[in-house]
């Protein structure tokens, strides 16, 4: 199997450091990363000489990073199901996610997962990987998922998005019209007592902002906007019930389902700095079609 190896050249800024010193701080490989490096089938050159992290750097030498082989999951069974690609590349994949449908398996679901359907399609195309998920969805919400290829790509954009520079935004259909179309909601979320899935706003939860805009209003709900400052499970559903705005088909959170059977929420769009070509990615999903066929029903 196919090892994952990155290299570069170090500049004059870089002479002098120890190569432990360099990879960490400087090209942000974590300290668990070069212990699997040592102890589990990688290996660190400088100028094609084999090397330990206490080698001293100069100008100009070349350091080549050889990642372990990935240890592919045997708990996660491949599972064959249609992927909608919305970018790949050596490093990531983004899929849209279709509604009623697990980013993972879960001890609680015995549905197929997204994760498996990858799985699945990493060993159809030969792609030497297991599964690093950036960001989940919940079973009932649609749209972009993104994936690692590698750990190294999982730990860099785990970083972008603990420091918030992984945008997304996301539509959804809620009861009613909010009576501020533009605003922020910045109350801490946490689990509600005497559940193991539902979530309340709570004084003692963690901290959760979410921005959202009203695009159109209907005669019953409204078409919104959202954008997450941060991440907290059921953050959009949680806040939007929490100012009297539940969404569509969320009867975990107060809404109803005659119009739609699952929580009418869409991730659309997701924005990165792509580490390894150094630019930025844009990606859009599609509005699924029983979201679409609410907004065109009453614009019709």
């Amino acid at each position: 199997m196919k090892q994952t190896a990155f290299s570069w050249s170090v500049d004059f800024s870089e002479a002098g450091m120890l190569l432990r010193d360099y990879l960490i701080r400087k090209k942000m490989i974590s300290r668990q990363a070069l212990t699997d490096i040592k102890y589990k089938g990688g290996a660190l050159f400088v100028n094609d000489e084999s090397v330990t992290v206490k080698r001293r750097l100069c100008e100009g030498d070349v350091v080549k990073v050889v990642f372990p082989k990935e240890e592919i999951s045997l708990s996660m069974e491949p599972v064959s199901i249609p992927l909608k690609v919305l970018y790949e590349d050596e490093h990531f994949l983004a899929v849209n996610k279709a509604p009623c449908l697990p980013t993972i398996p879960s001890r609680f679901q015995n549905d197929e997962s997204l994760a498996q359907g990858v799985l699945h399609y990493f060993q159809e195309n030969g792609i030497p990987s297991t599964i690093h998920t950036i960001n989940r969805l919940d079973r009932d919400t649609s749209g972009i998922v993104l994936f690692a290829k590698h750990r190294y790509g999982h730990s860099l954009l785990s970083r972008q998005q603990q420091s918030r520079k992984l945008n997304r935004t996301y539509v959804a259909l809620c009861h009613g019209t909010p009576a501020i179309e533009k605003g922020m909601i910045d109350r801490p979320i946490g689990r509600k007592e005497g559940s193991i899935i539902e979530r309340c706003v709570t004084d003692g939860g963690q901290q959760a902002i979410t921005r959202y805009e009203l695009k159109q209003s209907y005669e019953d709900y409204s078409l919104v906007e959202l954008k997450l400052e941060t991440g907290r499970t059921h953050q959009i559903r949680v806040h939007m019930a929490s100012i009297g705005y539940p969404l569509l088909g969320d009867d975990l959170y107060g809404g109803e389902r005659s119009m739609i059977d699952r929580q009418a929420l869409h991730s659309r769009t997701m924005r990165f700095y792509h580490p390894f070509k150094e630019k930025e990615v844009n990606l859009e999903a599609p509005i699924p079609d029983d979201m679409k066929k609410l907004i065109q029903r009453e614009r019709g």
